[in-house]
């Protein structure tokens, strides 16, 4: 009974330290930008520090523009870092930059919010 128990254990051990390591990536490159797992485009605000730590689209800004949220458990990655938003969630960023969605981007492959105020863009890596 004690070695099932030890080979049951470490199982769970092992299951445990694959989902750990098995974080996959918040976006890809497709057709030259970056896009969500759902192919939706990404997108960074000029008005938000580079390796600030933190957003400055909140509110209405994060109604019409929604932050790329990551799981409060998830861990820089490469090109992928994190921020605080001000309500204490974790959101991607990229090279340092907060990443967005555009609510008006209704299918994959919508750009709409590119150049938007001359402040929006969309991301290529």
């Amino acid at each position: 009974m004690t070695f099932l128990r030890h080979a049951a254990m470490a199982c769970l051990a092992v299951s445990a330290l694959y989902a750990a390591g098995a974080q996959a990536q918040p976006a890809k490159v497709q057709d030259g930008i970056l896009v969500d797992t759902h192919g939706m485009t990404l997108y960074t605000f000029d008005k938000d520090a580079a390796n600030s730590g933190k957003s400055v689209c909140n509110d209405q800004c994060a109604k019409n523009w929604p932050p790329v949220m990551a799981e409060a458990s998830a861990k820089p990655m490469g090109d992928w870092t994190l921020v605080t938003r001000d309500d204490g969630s974790k959101q991607w960023a990229y090279k340092g930059k907060p990443v967005y969605l555009f609510a008006p981007d209704t299918k994959p492959g919508d750009k709409t919010g590119e150049g938007k105020g001359g402040v929006w863009h969309v991301i290529k890596p």
